[in-house]
């Protein structure tokens, strides 16, 4: 028989089937107040052991940069030889004082010994030569001034001769032919007289002017014969000032081109530090900046003498030049840490350097909350840095506290729980 069903009411309405919708539908709405009301940071646990936590200060910014520098005589000087040949000998080795003029090695070169053997020949040959054209010279000299004397005393002669037939035409004791014979004689030989002296005079300037080029052609050959004998010279290579032989570059049997660079000279006593720079710092870095190092408990300082303006790898060079004294045992090659002043002190908010500046680019750190419980991320902008510390422009406040360690390991987290 049939059963009658009692009708729910009151809250058992709400666990019936009917009710079930309106459940869901509450279950819904309370899943979406939840994702619009939870916080959208990402948290990330962590040990605080760890982490590198520094505060905020409020302190004296030292704008300066640590460069590290290597120590170079202030005057170096090639040395190379003149002449091409081998090695035949060495004299001083490296690291050994020289003075100016003393001999380091000692070259050979057979081309060279041959090519003086020539000049010599060559020289002596043409010596030869001047002579015998200088005595020939002479000979035809002699020769010429015999003529010129016949010449005239054959005209001094037909003269005579001459007058006598005109004085015995004028009488009329001889033919006019013959008086005219010994006019045309006595005229004849005058202008004979005339050529012959005409011709000494003419070889006399033919003669001056060519053992004058002889002579000439004689000392350039004479000079080149010098010269050839200085190149002889320049085989020994010698230290061009006083200083130190820091370079020496050559073994025995060694042929060397003319030239080429075989070692240097440094100078001794004055020395400058040679020091390279990132290239961050090219707009700053001027002569003149002061720097200071230490050594053995002292502090030396320095300046900078002279920026090179070549960027090479990310780095710029600069010289400094010492003010005031230098290190006693200082050597050419050894390594100073120079601490470079860009800048005066100025007070400003300041935190220790850490890591953590690789990861963020001095864009935002971890500040920790008053409680140390956690650390959240925070923008600032940092400006200028020093090896110890970073100039804090905006987003701290003295007193703060931050992680300085590395973030490597916290990837895109907002919150850090310790």
């Amino acid at each position: 028989m049939d059963r009658i069903l009692e009708k729910k009411t009151g809250w058992r309405v709400a666990f019936t089937k009917k009710a079930l919708p309106w459940w869901l539908g509450a279950l819904l709405g309370i899943f979406i107040i939840y994702l619009i009301a939870r916080p959208n940071n990402k948290t990330l646990r962590v040990d605080k052991d760890t982490l590198t936590v520094s505060a905020a200060v409020k302190g004296e910014f030292n704008d300066y940069i640590r460069v590290s520098g290597r120590v170079q005589p202030m005057t170096t000087i090639q040395l190379s030889s003149q002449e091409g040949g081998m090695v035949q000998t060495i004299l001083i080795e490296e690291g050994s004082k020289v003075k100016a003029g003393d001999p380091i090695l000692i070259l050979s070169n057979d081309n060279l010994d041959l090519q003086i053997l020539n000049a010599e020949a060559e020289l002596a040959e043409k010596e030869n030569i001047l002579r015998n054209t200088q005595i020939q010279m002479e000979q035809q000299k002699l020769d010429v001034r015999q003529n010129e004397l016949e010449y005239g005393t054959n005209v001094e002669k037909l003269r005579r001769a001459y007058e006598q037939q005109k004085a015995l035409y004028e009488d009329k004791l001889i033919a006019r032919e013959d008086y005219l014979k010994a006019k045309e004689d006595y005229e004849l030989s005058l202008k004979k007289y005339d050529l012959i002296r005409e011709r000494s005079r003419q070889d006399s300037l033919y003669r001056g002017t060519q053992v004058d080029r002889m002579e000439e052609s004689l000392e350039n050959m004479l000079l080149n014969m010098q010269m050839i004998r200085k190149r002889k010279g320049n085989l020994i290579v010698k230290a061009p000032i006083d200083g130190e032989l820091g370079l020496l570059d050559v073994v025995l049997g060694q042929t060397i081109a003319s030239g080429a660079k075989i070692g240097q000279i440094n100078s001794v006593g004055t020395y400058k530090v040679e020091a390279q720079i990132d290239e961050h710092y090219i707009d700053r870095v001027v002569a003149g900046l002061e720097a200071t190092f230490e050594r053995q408990g002292e502090t030396y300082a320095t300046s900078i003498r002279k920026v090179y303006p070549e960027v090479r790898d990310g780095k710029f060079k600069a010289d400094f030049k010492f003010e005031g004294e230098q290190p006693d045992n200082i050597r050419a090659g050894q390594t100073y840490y120079l601490n470079l002043q860009l800048g005066q002190p100025e007070e400003a908010v300041i935190i220790p350097r850490g890591t953590f500046y690789q990861k963020t680019g001095g864009k935002w750190i971890y500040v920790v909350n008053k409680d140390g419980n956690k650390a959240v991320k925070r923008e600032i902008r940092i400006g200028r840095q020093n090896p110890q510390y970073y100039e804090v422009l905006e987003g701290l406040e003295p007193g703060e506290k931050v992680i300085t360690s590395g973030y490597d390991t916290y990837g895109d987290s907002d919150v850090l729980v310790f």
